[in-house]
């Protein structure tokens, strides 16, 4: 699957899920029988994953803090190294306004990424940069409760290798863990920036 298919995909996960969430009415003729049902996309929920030092920790450690959260694996050749480091460089750029922001690297690749290879992985980044793994059916239930798409794709000349391929948004989460805004991984470092500092305003 190639870049732009996941890219359309996962956009559209998220459009239809907004909409079906979006406000529902129903009028009748008078106000008091007015039923009117809001909310927000269901994207986001419970995680207990470890972190790259080995510890275990869940989404209710990072309350009251933004958590900026992208889905990859320290392999991938690419779309990963090239988001994070746009998404380091935009948090460099917001300065004091991006302290309460805690970026969130999730891999979609438990079976290679440990705890020591994400710690590796992502000090290339960002020292404020965590590494999230698990087994795999903790990362399926996270990836899930995101709406993210990943599959191994076996390379046809060694089966013993694969790369995946895996949606890639960067989700801004509130400080009571509900999603803010989506940011596409193809923002520059300037649109990447603004976005978030609409979305905290």
């Amino acid at each position: 699957m190639n870049r732009t298919t996941i890219l359309l995909a996962v956009a559209g996960l998220i459009i239809g899920t907004a909409l079906g969430t979006l406000a529902l009415r129903s009028t009748s003729s008078t106000s008091e029988d007015r039923v009117e049902v809001t909310g927000k996309p269901l994207i986001g929920g419970p995680f207990s994953l470890v972190d790259q030092t080995g510890k275990r920790v869940t989404d209710k450690d990072y309350r009251g803090k933004y958590m900026l959260v992208f889905f990859g694996y320290t392999s991938c050749p690419d779309i990963c190294p090239a988001g994070l480091q746009v998404m380091t460089a935009a948090l460099k750029k917001l300065g004091h306004r991006g302290d309460d922001i805690v970026p969130i690297f999730i891999t979609v690749d438990p079976e290679q990424d440990t705890p020591q290879k994400l710690a590796a992985y992502v000090e290339n980044f960002s020292p404020r940069l965590i590494g999230l793994t698990g087994s795999p059916s903790d990362i399926a239930a996270v990836a899930k409760a995101y709406r993210v798409f990943y599959q191994k794709a076996p390379d046809q000349n060694d089966p013993t290798h694969y790369s995946i391929d895996h949606s890639s948004i960067f989700y801004l989460m509130g400080k009571d863990g509900t999603l803010l805004t989506p940011i596409a991984d193809t923002n520059d470092v300037d649109q990447f920036a603004q976005t978030i500092e609409k979305a905290l305003q």
